[in-house]
């Protein structure tokens, strides 16, 4: 679990100067109320001027004094040519996920230290995925479809004869934070859980087996994955037909991940379920059969921090600001190299 402290009401005898650069409509969600009010009890900052723009001249006085940025989603990319226009620069504390969309090459050769606020998003991406795994083995959706359809008894027991969770196999593609967190999630349940990343080399308490053997063995295989050069396409045609008669595919993860022709072509045979939060593109065009699937459950990227839940990724980032003004090392700090295999 994530635990926000308050460092001891964020006291701190240097508030450094910090530029708010994500888009204004997150900046209008995320920085309201106790977080509005952390954040200029930490930094030195100008909670209502958002740079969403890092070339718009309204923002260039308060980037060329920035120490920190503090980013969320929609922040544009730090460049080389931005950096020469943010002299002082020295730290990127993010209050959402990943960093890719950002932080570019330039940032790690000045040696602008980075924070993500990843492990807090991890939690309601790794609930969504919970939800989706026991509602797929009791086969929520088709019964509910069912009992609309026909307003009468159904007899499950003919049509769904492995209905249940007990003792079903659960298969976790990649040990992220996400990944790892699913896999706690899972563990009060009497699941088999299985899981495959080529960089695992710790023991997560759960069989670590090869990915084709993973499909070939889960009721439910749910994709945890980095979208990588090497991992697009990474559940195709293939994979899927090793998919046991019945089994489910969730992807939380990235649309890349997965052949979407291939996925269509076996969800229309009837022979697999899924349930798809993401795509590629990450909205599908009007005319795509994703949305008329009846055995797909598809939804519009929900599984990450939305509403209420964005106050924990922006705490967790606030908890990270308040430890770098008292000189303190990032709790949740990235590297180069790490978020080379990572999302």
């Amino acid at each position: 679990m994530i635990n926000l402290t308050d460092f001891g009401g964020d006291v701190s005898e240097v508030r450094p100067k910090t530029l708010i650069a994500m888009g204004r409509d997150v900046a209008d969600r995320l920085l309201t109320g106790e977080v509005r009010d952390r954040l200029v009890r930490i930094a030195d900052v100008d909670p209502d001027l958002v740079a969403s723009d890092f070339a718009d001249p309204a923002v260039a006085g308060a980037l060329a004094a920035a120490e920190v940025l503090y980013t969320g989603w929609g922040c544009p990319p730090v460049t080389a040519e931005v950096l020469a226009g943010a002299p002082k620069l020295r730290a990127v504390v993010h209050a959402a996920g990943s960093v890719k969309n950002h932080v570019t090459e330039a940032c790690w050769e000045r040696g602008i230290l980075v924070s993500s606020a990843a492990a807090a998003n991890a939690e309601p991406v790794a609930e969504y995925t919970l939800a989706a795994i026991l509602f797929a083995n009791k086969r929520v959706l088709d019964i509910a479809r069912l009992y609309r359809e026909q307003r009468a008894g159904l007899d499950l027991e003919s049509r769904f004869p492995r209905l249940g969770n007990y003792r079903r196999t659960v298969g976790v593609v990649g040990a992220s934070r996400i990944g790892r967190r699913v896999i706690e999630l899972l563990r009060p349940f009497e699941l088999d859980v299985l899981v495959a990343d080529p960089y695992l080399t710790e023991d997560l308490g759960v069989p670590h087996v090869e990915l084709d053997e993973l499909f070939e063995r889960c009721d439910v295989v749910s994709l945890h994955a980095p979208a990588l050069p090497e991992t697009r396409h990474l559940v195709d045609a293939a994979r899927l037909a090793r998919m046991r008669d019945g089994a489910t595919l969730i992807n939380t993860a990235r649309g890349a991940l997965v052949d979407e022709d291939a996925l269509v072509a076996e969800l229309a045979s009837g022979r697999l379920y899924a349930v798809i939060d993401v795509t590629e593109p990450e909205v599908p065009p009007a005319d795509s059969p994703l949305y008329d699937l009846p055995n797909l459950l598809l939804t519009p990227h929900i599984a990450g921090s939305l509403g209420g839940e964005l106050d924990r990724i922006a705490l967790l980032a606030l908890d990270e600001l308040a430890r770098y003004a008292q000189g303190r090392p990032f709790a949740h700090g990235v590297t180069a190299e790490a978020l080379a295999i990572s999302a």
